[in-house]
């Protein structure tokens, strides 16, 4: 079951879910950061760009992927003039909002009734017609996740996409969880940038 605009915002005002800073809401002129079934994020200044003349086999069951990342990839900001992700490039992004999808034990307790949530990130249809994909490997927002979301993205299109910071990137669907997760975890909770590192 997919949460709608309205339940969405109802999880934000009960604490189910927390988006910092806060999406705009929608008005009688303006549908906000939401549409039907989703809340849209933005992307953040930072970007992670695979590093030139790098030539290593990564094993990914040896060792730590946010280590082995901040080798291959180099670290670099969005200008005011945006980044241009040609065709066939891959990089590493993050949204601009942290996100929190609170346990059960974290909920404030007139909200535990409802449990907590998951979430999915897809890209926008707008940007997919031009050829970019947005975390396309990896949608899951796990119950517990708290921090910034980050997006493997890659431009499949035949010309340059003009990536600017702070432009609408992705959209947050949550669903309800049923039952109570037996923890949070993963190597990427509290994650501040695109190769993980908090």
């Amino acid at each position: 079951m997919i949460l709608s605009d309205a339940a969405i915002i109802e999880a934000l005002r009960e604490g189910r879910l927390v988006i910092e800073p806060q999406p705009a809401l929608p008005s009688p002129n303006s549908a906000g950061a939401f549409d039907p079934t989703s809340v849209n994020l933005r992307l953040g200044r930072v970007l992670r760009v695979p590093a030139k003349d790098v030539s290593v086999t990564f094993d990914p069951t040896v060792g730590r992927v946010a280590a082995t990342l901040d080798r291959l990839y180099d670290r670099v900001e969005i200008a005011d003039e945006g980044f241009v992700l040609d065709p066939g490039r891959f990089v590493l992004g993050m949204t601009e909002e942290l996100v929190r999808l609170p346990l059960p034990p974290e909920l404030p307790p007139e909200a535990r009734a409802q449990g907590c949530l998951a979430a999915r990130v897809e890209g926008k249809s707008s940007l997919a017609r031009l050829g970019l994909l947005i975390h396309f490997t990896a949608p899951t927002i796990h119950a517990g996740f708290r921090g910034t979301i980050a997006l493997e993205m890659m431009n499949l299109g035949p010309a340059g996409i003009r990536l600017r910071a702070g432009m609408p990137i992705c959209q947050l669907i949550l669903e309800p969880v049923v039952g109570i997760p037996l923890g949070a975890g993963g190597q990427f909770l509290g994650q501040s940038d695109p190769a993980g590192r908090p």
